[in-house]
């Protein structure tokens, strides 16, 4: 029913299908973003259409598109010489980035295939697609884009995080698995204070993320941050007793260990009434039974 009606306006004399509205966007900038595939076509089957006319803050159809995962549309505007897939919006933010960030998959693998696509492109914001891929935990975007060689794995994002140290933090097991799997990772990699990802994921009790890194030879348990505190400080602090239980199995680590406060992890332990965590703590063991 739209297409029809819309076929009968564009040929009203005089009619201007690139004219924006009182918003700032153009008709193909709402019928990409809303997903109405049979009017994009009906559009882009005009002379006359220009694909890349940017709408309010920069947006054109492509990134209307990328933004809502609408694949067909994507599908239709790039198969368009003239339609630029790497046009950005005021915040510098592309049709792939912002697919990435949403999670779009698909459309993120039809943009990667596009020869003139740089993956490794900043936004404003200086993040790059591999680490908002991995901060969100779009684990079929992270496994897609760890597949290009031209991928730089440990680009550094807001705070000097890196990738694997947003995935930690946030508990994305999958993501973090992906990442280690790539020769050139830094699994250590601090932050602009000194927190590697072993550190933050045993802050906040991401236990199968703490296990995962432990695994690896190249992840030091004792690694402190800019207070002088270790991940074993963090899981004591908060109360973690099955972060702690895992730490403790490593032999390496210290738990008598003063921060730049000189406080160890069993005093924050009995500072905050953590109780079993100060058992753990006070035998220098982890439990009997399995926690894992």
């Amino acid at each position: 029913m739209i297409g029809q009606i819309v076929a009968r306006l564009l040929v009203v004399e005089g009619c201007d299908i690139n004219r924006k509205d009182s918003m700032g966007n153009s008709p193909l900038i709402w019928a990409a973003g809303n997903g109405h595939e049979g009017v994009v076509k009906l559009l882009l089957g005009r002379n006359d259409i220009d694909p890349n006319k940017p709408g309010l803050g920069g947006l054109t159809p492509l990134l209307a598109a990328a933004l809502r995962g609408h694949e067909e549309i994507v599908k239709m505007l790039l198969s368009r010489d003239d339609a630029n897939p790497e046009l950005s919006d005021e915040d510098r933010i592309t049709p792939l980035f912002i697919a990435a960030y949403q999670g779009h998959q698909g459309v993120v693998k039809l943009l990667l295939c596009q020869d003139d696509i740089d993956p490794n492109k900043l936004s404003r914001g200086g993040t790059a697609l591999v680490w908002e891929a991995a901060r969100q935990g779009h684990e079929g975007v992270v496994k897609l884009l760890l597949g290009r060689d031209d991928i730089d794995p440990n680009k550094l994002g807001r705070g000097g995080t890196t990738p694997l140290w947003e995935a930690a933090f946030r508990g994305h097991e999958g993501v973090v698995k992906m990442l280690l799997t790539r020769d050139d990772i830094n699994p250590d990699g601090s932050d602009n204070y000194g927190q590697a990802p072993l550190l933050v994921a045993a802050a906040a009790g991401h236990y199968g993320v703490v296990k995962i890194l432990l695994g690896r030879d190249d992840v030091n348990p004792g690694k402190s941050d800019g207070h002088d505190r270790t991940p074993l400080h963090y899981a004591a602090l908060n109360g973690h007793a099955r972060v702690v239980g895992i730490l403790l199995r490593r032999g390496e680590v210290n738990t008598n260990k003063g921060d730049e406060y000189g406080q160890t992890p069993l005093s924050y332990a009995i500072r905050n009434g953590h109780a079993w965590v100060t058992t753990l703590l006070q035998h220098r063991t982890a439990p009997t039974h399995r926690t894992d």
